[in-house]
C-alpha cells in the first residue's frame, strides 16, 4: 500500500473513531479518588492548602473559604460541605497588632491577631503572647490569613492559614487541624501513575513553589513528601534555556534527540542539534505554553497545551513534522486554560485537562487530519478545574488532577477501541500460564475460549471483564478468543508453565494477609519479625489434583501448585509454608511465607518465584 493510501485509510479510521467515542463515553465508569486531600508535611496534623478566610456561625457551625470564593462548613467531627449561606465577617478591633499588617480579633477582654503568626492579649494589646512561633516557624505551617473565635466560647478559635484550617479549644495552647475532607489541595501535576511497588506521584503549589507528594499505597493518612527528583530536574532545564534563548522558558520535553520549549507569549521552539539552532513558531494571539506533551519514540510529534489568550485563540496545538509548524487541534474546547495533555497514538485519543475540566477527543496523530470535536468526561469527577492529565506507562488507566480535590482515576475510555488482555493481578502483560485469571480491559466478555477450549468469564462489565484460561492448557502459546460488545475479539499469548504475579488494588496496595488474623499487612498495620503471611496471587499455573477452572477452590485441602514456589524478601529468601489455590476463590492462588525473626524498620519488596519466573515486586512496610 503506497504512503498515500494508507494515510486515507488512517484518517478514515480515525474520523469513525471520533464518531463512536460519544457513545462509548456514555458507558464511562465512575471515577474513584487515589488517596486524601491532606498532606503530611512535618506538622501535628496533616495540612492541605490555602485558606483565605474562617468565621464561625452563631450556632458554632465553621466556615471556611478558599481561594476563589468556594466555602465550605462544618460543625465538629462532621464532614466538610459545601456552604449555601455565608454569615457576615466580623470587624476586626482597633488594638494595636503585635505585627505589621496583622489581623485583630477581639473576644471579651481578650484579644486575637493574625499575622506570620497567631498572637494573644489579655491586656487590651499592650502585650502579646505568641502562640504558634516554634524557633523560627510556625508551627501551623505558614502565614495565617484570617482567625475567628467561637461566638460562645472565647478559647475556641480557628486560623485560615496556607496550610489548611487549624483550630484550638484552648486559647491557642494546642492546635489540630481541620484538613481531612476539605477540598483545598493545591495539586498542579500528575508527576507519575502507580508503578511496581511505587505508588501515583504529584506536584502540589506552596506558597509559590512546587513541591512533589507520594500516595503510598497501603496508607491512609495522606501524601507523604518526596524526593522531588522530576521537579528539580524540570525547573533546572527551564532556567537553563531561558538564560541561552531569552524567552520565559514555561514548558520543556524531549522526544528521540529533538528538544520543545514553549515560553509565556506562547512561542514554540524546537531544536534537533542540542540548541544549537532552533526552529520556532509563534501562534497568533496564544498565551502562555503549559505543557508539551511527547510520545519519545517519535521526535516528529509533540503535543501544546496553552493558556487562553485572545478570542479564538488555539489553546492545543499539534505538530507532526518535529516543531516546524504546528496546527489547531482546539475545535469546540470551552474557553480557558488548557493545563496538561496525554494521548494514546493508537487510537488517536487525546486528552485534555483544562480549567473548564477534563474532554477527549479522537483524531489522527499519525498524519494530518482535522480536529475531532472535544466530549466531557464528567462521570464522578468534582466541579473543579483539572490541572492535569495522565495515562499510566501500559495505556490503560487514565489519571486526573482536580484542583483542590486531588487525584482520580478510571480505566482508560479510548480502551475500548482497542481492548487488551492482561493479568488480573497487577493488569501486567506477560506470558499467560494454565489457570491465571486474565482482564479483558475495554470490552464487556460474554463468552471467551483459549486454544479451543473453554475459559469460563467470571466477570463482565463495559470497561473490563475477568477470565479464567484453563488448567490443562499446553504448549508456548495460546489464542484466546472473546465475544464482546464490539464483536469477536482475537488475542494471542506466549504460553508458560507460570507466570506469577502478586495480587494489588488499583492504587497499588499488595493484597498481603496476617495469617493469624486475616488483617491486611500495610501501612496502617505493618509486618513484624516473626509474622506468617498469606500472599494472594495467580498465574502460579498447574495444581495437583487437577481442578477446573472456575470453580473456586474447596475451604479443606485445596489443590497445591505443581512448580516449586519460592519467595523473597528484597535480596532475603523466605520459608514458603505452602502455595495452594486460595480457598473459596476461583483464579486466585495463596502463598503462606514466614517472615525471619529479625526484621528491619522500614520499607521492603516482596516478590515470588514459581517455577524459576519471577513475580512483580510490591511494597511492604515493616516495624521491629
Amino acid at each position: 500500500m503506497d504512503a498515500g493510501v494508507s494515510q486515507r485509510a488512517t484518517a478514515a479510521a480515525a474520523l469513525l473513531l471520533a464518531t463512536a467515542a460519544p457513545a462509548l463515553l456514555a458507558q464511562s465508569a465512575a471515577w474513584r479518588q487515589i488517596g486524601t486531600t491532606a498532606l503530611l508535611a512535618g506538622l501535628s496534623s496533616p495540612v492541605s492548602g490555602p485558606v483565605e478566610r474562617v468565621w464561625f456561625a452563631p450556632d458554632g457551625t465553621l466556615f471556611a473559604q478558599l481561594p476563589g470564593g468556594a466555602t465550605f462548613a462544618t460543625r465538629g467531627a462532621e464532614p466538610w460541605k459545601p456552604a449555601a449561606t455565608l454569615p457576615p465577617v466580623p470587624p476586626s478591633s482597633q488594638a494595636p497588632a503585635p505585627e505589621p499588617g496583622a489581623a485583630v480579633r477581639a473576644a471579651a477582654a481578650t484579644l486575637y491577631a493574625a499575622g506570620s503568626h497567631v498572637w494573644r492579649s489579655d491586656d487590651g494589646g499592650r502585650s502579646w503572647r505568641n502562640l504558634t512561633s516554634l524557633g523560627s516557624r510556625s508551627i501551623l505551617g505558614g502565614r495565617i490569613y484570617d482567625l475567628a473565635i467561637h461566638p460562645g466560647e472565647p478559647d475556641r478559635i480557628a486560623a485560615a492559614t496556607s496550610t489548611g484550617v487549624w483550630i484550638s479549644a484552648d486559647g491557642g495552647r494546642s492546635w489540630a487541624g481541620l484538613n481531612d475532607g476539605l477540598p483545598a489541595l493545591p495539586v498542579r501535576r500528575v508527576l507519575a501513575a502507580p508503578s511496581g511497588s511505587r505508588g501515583v506521584r504529584i506536584a502540589i503549589e506552596r506558597e509559590g513553589r512546587m513541591e512533589e507528594y507520594e500516595w503510598f499505597p497501603g496508607q491512609r493518612l495522606g501524601w507523604f513528601p518526596a524526593a522531588g527528583e522530576a521537579l528539580a530536574l524540570e525547573e533546572r532545564l527551564r532556567q537553563r534555556w531561558s538564560a541561552e534563548t531569552g524567552a520565559a522558558v514555561t514548558a520543556v520535553a524531549e522526544a528521540a534527540g529533538v528538544l520543545f520549549l514553549g515560553d509565556a507569549s506562547g512561542l514554540l521552539l524546537a531544536s534537533s542539534d542540542g540548541g544549537r539552532t532552533w526552529r520556532s513558531y509563534q501562534a497568533p494571539g496564544a498565551g502562555a505554553v503549559q505543557r508539551i506533551w511527547t510520545d519519545g519514540s517519535d521526535r516528529n510529534f509533540a503535543l501544546a497545551a496553552l493558556a487562553q489568550g485572545a478570542d479564538e485563540a488555539p489553546r492545543l496545538l499539534r505538530t507532526l513534522n518535529g516543531g516546524t509548524f504546528w496546527d489547531d487541534l482546539t475545535s469546540n474546547l470551552p474557553r480557558g486554560d488548557v493545563y496538561g495533555i496525554a494521548a494514546d497514538r493508537e487510537t488517536g485519543a487525546i486528552y485534555a485537562a483544562t480549567s473548564a475540566g477534563l474532554f477527549l477527543t479522537f483524531t489522527d496523530l499519525r498524519a494530518p487530519a482535522p480536529a475531532g470535536a472535544w466530549t466531557r468526561l464528567g462521570n464522578g469527577l468534582p466541579p473543579a478545574a483539572v490541572r492535569d492529565v495522565r495515562l499510566d506507562d501500559s495505556g490503560n488507566t487514565l489519571l486526573a488532577a482536580v484542583d483542590g480535590y486531588g487525584v482520580f482515576a478510571t480505566p482508560a475510555p479510548h480502551r475500548r477501541l482497542s481492548p487488551r488482555l492482561v493479568h488480573s493481578a497487577d493488569l501486567g502483560q506477560r506470558p499467560a500460564a494454565p489457570g491465571a485469571l486474565m482482564t479483558v480491559l475495554g470490552a464487556r466478555v460474554s463468552a471467551a475460549s483459549a486454544s479451543g477450549v473453554p475459559a469460563p468469564v467470571l466477570a463482565a462489565a463495559a470497561e473490563e471483564s475477568q477470565i479464567q484460561l484453563p488448567f490443562d492448557l499446553s504448549g508456548t502459546s495460546v489464542r484466546v478468543v472473546v465475544e464482546a460488545d464490539q464483536g469477536r475479539l482475537t488475542f494471542g499469548l506466549p504460553l508458560a508453565a507460570a507466570a506469577p504475579a502478586i495480587l494489588v488494588d488499583r492504587d497499588g496496595t499488595p493484597m498481603v494477609l496476617d495469617a493469624d488474623s486475616g488483617a491486611p499487612v500495610d501501612l496502617m498495620n505493618p509486618a513484624r519479625g516473626g509474622m506468617v503471611l498469606d500472599v494472594l496471587s495467580s498465574g502460579l499455573g498447574r495444581v495437583n489434583p487437577d481442578w477446573p477452572a472456575g470453580l473456586p477452590a474447596p475451604l479443606e485441602d485445596p489443590p497445591a501448585v505443581a512448580v516449586p514456589v519460592r519467595a523473597w524478601l528484597g535480596s532475603m529468601e523466605l520459608t514458603v509454608r505452602r502455595a495452594t489455590l486460595a480457598p473459596g476463590y476461583a483464579g486466585f492462588y495463596v502463598v503462606q511465607v514466614e517472615l525471619p525473626a529479625l526484621l528491619d524498620e522500614g520499607i521492603h519488596e516482596l516478590s515470588l518465584e514459581a517455577g524459576g519466573v519471577r513475580s512483580n515486586r510490591v511494597r511492604l512496610y515493616a516495624v521491629p
